[in-house]
């Protein structure tokens, strides 16, 4: 089976659940199946947004982000239900414990989405065979569909699993990269968003093709680094490696700055977190990555200096997370006396690309109440894992452990679980 793979270089598949919290929802309740379901809060109160909804809901129109009651006029027989994220964790488990079997190089990247490198796997079978094997297993075992991208690379396995869903497998290599690709609009590619496409067509860069060929420097003007980035994913290039520790580890980023005074007033300090906020913001923009945890730093009057960080619930960026952040921990370590320097660190950065939000349903909605956001959501929800994103490399499970027909995530690992939503809208 060792001529099916190449020689030189990789087998990448990437493995994305289709529609996956309604897809639990139904393989726990499989009376739900073939009917409209939509995943969403305050369900009595038909306030509320979709996180997530069935194939067959879409057929109406219905869509992520979407208000209930609209979805509900475009769909008066939508079913909704509430999230029930216990479910998911273990169904995501359940996933990734499949996936193990066939190679240790697993990646996970959401609580619904991973890479896997089978260059070395070929006793298992042909790429193809081995794809069939996975999205058989996983409807089989856990009731779920699923789709995969075979690839040379993480970016075209990414995209082939784009291609076809649901329960879809699609190949896509380096030479069909000019029929497949290059004709579609930038904001059609993986990784390029709204505000990126839009700056790209301010130099006459509409396609992937235009954006394959396009003039280094001019890209590096205009996107910085990520410029560069985006015209070697074009051409189908991307070197980076299936990681089984799933978040790549940076250098922290951070910023200080010595007081002219000795200051007391809380005001006045927090005008200073503030403003070390907005640098470290920028300079993590710049970096393209995104803190998962955040430090400070206090040096009172005596020259006490004294360090502490937190580890947030979601990868933040922003000026005003940062902000706020800091000054909860300042708060919770700060004894009144006089400071003479603060500061403000993120640490254990990630990629923008492989960052991913663990949302509670509150912030979800409060979010995607903001126009600017609503894109971006929408992508999170679709390309990172649907508003509620655990590290699924989390959870410790035996990458010798053989999955076999009896498993303890087969179809019924959903129903000694609580059918009650932990979660309170």
């Amino acid at each position: 089976m060792k001529e099916m793979y190449p020689k030189n270089g990789r087998v990448i598949l990437h493995v994305d659940m289709n529609s996956f919290y309604a897809s639990v929802e139904m393989a726990y309740d499989p009376t739900l199946k073939g009917n409209p379901v939509a995943i969403a809060g305050n369900v009595e109160e038909r306030r509320g947004i979709i996180v997530t909804c069935s194939y067959e809901a879409r057929k109406f129109g219905v869509k992520t982000t979407m208000p209930l009651w609209e979805a509900k006029k475009l769909c008066p027989q939508l079913i909704v239900k509430p999230p029930n994220f216990d479910r998911y964790r273990a169904a995501s488990m359940g996933m990734f414990e499949i996936l193990r079997h066939y190679t240790h190089l697993v990646e996970p990247v959401s609580i619904d989405e991973g890479y896997m490198d089978i260059t070395d796997s070929f006793e298992f079978g042909s790429p193809i065979e081995i794809a069939q094997s996975i999205q058989k297993r996983i409807l089989e075992q856990l009731d779920l569909p699923c789709s995969i991208g075979i690839a040379p690379n993480k970016f075209l396995a990414k995209t082939a699993s784009d291609m076809k869903k649901p329960m879809g497998i699609t190949i896509l290599r380096k030479r069909d990269i000019p029929a497949k690709l290059w004709p579609l609009n930038t904001n059609e590619m993986h990784g390029v968003g709204k505000k990126t496409s839009e700056k790209l067509k301010t130099i006459g860069i509409h396609t992937i093709g235009e954006l394959a060929k396009a003039n280094d420097i001019q890209l590096k003007t205009l996107l910085g680094i990520n410029g560069t980035r985006l015209k070697e994913r074009a051409n189908g290039m991307d070197q980076r490696p299936v990681d089984p520790e799933s978040i790549e580890e940076f250098k922290s980023i951070g910023n200080s700055t010595t007081l002219p005074r000795d200051v007391t007033n809380q005001q006045e300090l927090f005008h200073v977190l503030e403003s070390l906020a907005e640098t470290v913001s920028v300079r993590l923009k710049r970096k393209n990555v995104l803190a998962t945890t955040v430090g400070i730093t206090i040096r009172f009057k005596d020259r006490k200096t004294i360090t502490r960080s937190k580890k947030t619930a979601n990868p933040i960026g922003s000026k005003d997370e940062l902000a706020l952040f800091a000054k909860e921990l300042f708060l919770k370590n700060w004894n009144g006396d006089p400071v003479r320097l603060l500061g403000i660190t993120g640490y254990d950065l990630i990629e923008h690309d492989h960052a991913y939000k663990q949302l509670d349903l509150f912030s979800f909605e409060k979010e995607a109440k903001k126009e600017p956001l609503l894109k971006t959501i929408s992508t999170l929800r679709e390309k990172y894992g649907k508003t509620i994103i655990e590290n699924a490399g989390s959870h410790q499970v035996d990458p010798n452990h053989k999955i076999g027909t009896a498993t303890s995530f087969n179809k019924d690992f959903l129903r000694s679980l609580p059918a009650k939503n932990e979660v309170e809208d």
